[in-house]
């Protein structure tokens, strides 16, 4: 399996068949994210059959021609398949449950569910921010696991504090 090394730039890698050094064939395109396509490329494009997988979310799998998904379907990280329907039954404007309190029931009052996954530990003070925390200390968010993933900007602390829940312990 060849490396393509033209990806330095941004921070993408690929592995897989290459032809006259484009990514042709079989192969894996990952993005710096960590977000990452398996399957067909022609010409340096994903193109045949072909799953782009994103951390921790879920993935999405296609049929794709020339770049541009057809026949695709999403499915969340707990199992959910998505379904562009009109007859989508979760979260909507009178259902607001999770698929995993439609799956296991709704807690007591008191123990409510706040996300689809158990609710993970926030520090005193730190915004919970869906893909971890934000520390106003330092201006910073942090995977619930503690990792650094970015600097805030001044747009996204002020959603983050209009919206996101708080620990003030």
């Amino acid at each position: 399996m060849d490396v393509y090394s033209g990806l330095s730039i941004s921070g993408s890698q690929y592995k897989g068949e290459l032809n006259h050094g484009r990514m042709e064939g079989k192969g894996k395109f990952i993005f710096p994210d960590g977000t990452y396509y398996s399957g067909d490329m022609k010409d340096g494009q994903f193109h045949g059959e072909g799953t782009l997988y994103f951390k921790g979310a879920g993935s999405y799998e296609a049929t794709w021609v020339n770049g541009k998904a057809v026949n695709a379907r999403y499915t969340f990280s707990d199992g959910l398949q998505y379904d562009e329907s009109a007859s989508w039954p979760y979260c909507t404007g009178t259902d607001r449950r999770f698929y995993t309190e439609i799956l296991r029931g709704i807690r007591p009052a008191g123990a409510s569910q706040l996300t689809n996954n158990p609710v993970l530990s926030i520090p005193g003070g730190c915004y919970d921010v869906g893909d971890g925390y934000y520390k106003p200390a330092d201006g910073s968010i942090y995977s619930y696991a503690g990792s650094f993933v970015r600097v805030a900007d001044v747009d996204e602390v002020q959603w983050i504090v209009k919206n996101c829940r708080q620990n003030h312990s």
